[in-house]
């Protein structure tokens, strides 16, 4: 998921499961609107991963919104028993433009490090496209993995600005509307598809910071290439029915932030949840 922009990533290695949280990925080309031209935000948050109730790993998150750019950056490391088994870490970063009230990614950059391993993803973008995309060490090929076309390399979104939701409208963002979508997530590897819908309301509250309403959205992951149709972890992820993200608004933005996300696997539920949703609306810059 989400490689919820390589938080998930500690759920995934943990269950065998590629969780796509580009979950949430779930982000945008959302139905977007261009809202006002001074809306700008910053949010700084902490995430606490668990799985069955244990704690499994932490993470941070930081989102720049300005009037016409953005940019996510991502921390995480294992804890616990999953690092004295085989300890990870992560980072990750994105960044692009707000074009006609529409976030327009133009790179993605996610590096991973488990064991004696590191992997490094690079994505290139613009006007939707993947312009040029990398993985290091080059993976092993498998001729059982449905391949990656120039087709399915169109009309998509990187991981991280896939996390991030920007609701139209003028009302209140916090609503049954910004779940109503289907997303396409390049991440370097595979490409998917990643259905929102809308599945109630609830209230939370932050150990520091966020306080008030979430909407949460129930997810649905298709596979569509650059994946082995036989592999159980990808079946077992696409059967899931209960699939969950909490979504926070940014102050002084239209755009909705994961505050929790819930993913059921063989092992138990996982989880990544905010500990700290801290932010505030920033001063448009004047002439």
């Amino acid at each position: 998921m989400p490689r919820f922009p390589k938080l998930s990533w500690m759920l995934s290695r943990t269950a065998k499961i590629q969780v796509c949280l580009g979950i949430v990925a779930v982000g945008v080309p959302v139905a977007m609107s261009a809202g006002p031209a001074s809306a700008q935000g910053r949010l700084d948050a902490k995430y606490e991963a668990s799985l069955a109730g244990l704690p499994i790993g932490k993470g941070a998150w930081v989102v720049d919104v300005s009037e016409d750019q953005y940019s996510a950056a991502v921390s995480g490391a294992t804890t616990g028993l999953m690092k004295s088994i085989g300890g990870g870490n992560g980072t990750g970063t994105s960044q692009g433009r707000i074009t006609a009230g529409q976030f327009a990614p133009l790179s993605y950059i996610s590096t991973v490090n488990y064991g004696k391993k590191a992997e490094v993803i690079r994505i290139t973008l613009g006007g939707g496209n993947v312009k040029d995309s990398s993985i290091e060490p080059v993976p092993d090929e498998n001729p059982d993995r449905i391949p990656v076309t120039d087709a399915h390399r169109r009309n998509v979104l990187d991981p991280m600005t896939g996390a991030l939701l920007k609701v139209a409208g003028t009302g209140d963002p916090v609503g049954p509307e910004a779940c109503r979508k289907t997303l396409s997530v390049f991440d370097g590897r595979m490409r998917y598809d990643l259905r929102l819908d809308y599945k109630r309301m609830e209230m939370v509250k932050a150990e520091k910071g966020y306080h008030g309403p979430v909407v949460v959205c129930a997810v649905y992951f298709t596979p569509i290439a650059g994946y082995v149709p036989d592999r159980a972890s990808i079946k077992y992820v696409a059967a899931q029915r209960n699939m969950e993200i909490w979504f926070a608004p940014i102050a002084g933005t239209r755009v909705l932030a994961p505050f929790r996300i819930t993913i059921p696997t063989p092992l138990g539920t996982g989880m990544i949840e905010a500990t700290e949703f801290i932010s505030a609306q920033k001063t448009a810059k004047t002439n």
